[in-house]
C-alpha cells in the first residue's frame, strides 16, 4: 500500500516538471504577456517552485507517513472483519443447515415410528379383539349346548312323567268305564298320542 503511494506522488511530480517547463517556455517565447507566475527567467519564480516542491514533500510525507497508513489500517481491518463476518454467516449457515437436515432426519424417522406403533397397536387390538370373540362365542356356544341339554332332559323327563300320568289316567278311566283293560294297549295308545301331539309341536 504505502509503495503504490508513494510510486503514484513521485509520477505526479515527475509528470509535473514537464509540464511547467513547458509552460514557461510557451509564455516565455509569447513575449512579456501572459501569466506573471509561470515566468521562469523571474529570480522569484525560482523560490516559488522551491517552496511548491517543498510543500508538496511534507504534504507528501505527512500523508504517506500519518494520513495514509491510518487509512490502510482501517481499511485492512474492515476488510478483515468484513471476512471475518463471511466465514462467520457461512459457518452459521452450515450448523443451521445440518440443524435443519438432523431436523428432518428426527421428523421423519419419529413419523416412521409413530406410524409403525399405530399399526402394531391396530393389529394387537383386532387380534386382542378377535380372540376375545372367539372366547366369547366359544363360551356362548357351551352355554347354549348346555341350556339345549338341560332343556332335553328336562323334556325327556316332563315327556316321561306325563306319560305314566297319561297312562294311569286312562288306565283307570278305561277300567272304570268298562271294567277290565289291557296294560300294554293302553301304553300303547298314550305313546301314540304323545308322539302325535310331539309331531305336531314341532310342527307348529
Amino acid at each position: 500500500m504505502r509503495l503504490s503511494i508513494r510510486s503514484a506522488g513521485l509520477g505526479l511530480v515527475a509528470g509535473l516538471l514537464p509540464a511547467l517547463a513547458f509552460a514557461a517556455d510557451a509564455h516565455g517565447d509569447a513575449g512579456g504577456g501572459g501569466m506573471p507566475q509561470l515566468r521562469f527567467n523571474d529570480p522569484w519564480m525560482h523560490g516559488q517552485i522551491i517552496w511548491l516542491l517543498l510543500i508538496f514533500g511534507l504534504l507528501y510525507y505527512v500523508m504517506a507517513r500519518y494520513a495514509l497508513p491510518e487509512v490502510a489500517s482501517v481499511l485492512e481491518a474492515r476488510r478483515q472483519r468484513i471476512e471475518g463476518d463471511l466465514e462467520a454467516a457461512q459457518e452459521a449457515k452450515g450448523r443451521a443447515d445440518a440443524a435443519l437436515a438432523a431436523h428432518r432426519a428426527a421428523t421423519a424417522q419419529a413419523r416412521a415410528e409413530a406410524q409403525s406403533a399405530i399399526t402394531t397397536a391396530a393389529q394387537q387390538a383386532q387380534a386382542e379383539a378377535a380372540a376375545k370373540g372367539e372366547a366369547l362365542n366359544a363360551r356362548l356356544t357351551a352355554q347354549i349346548e348346555a341350556a339345549e341339554g338341560r332343556i332335553a332332559a328336562a323334556r325327556d323327563a316332563a315327556m316321561g312323567a306325563l306319560r305314566q300320568v297319561a297312562t294311569e289316567t286312562t288306565d283307570a278311566l278305561v277300567s272304570r268305564l268298562i271294567g277290565g283293560v289291557d296294560r300294554g294297549a293302553v301304553e300303547a295308545a298314550v305313546d301314540r298320542e304323545l308322539s302325535a301331539r310331539a309331531a305336531a309341536g314341532g310342527r307348529g
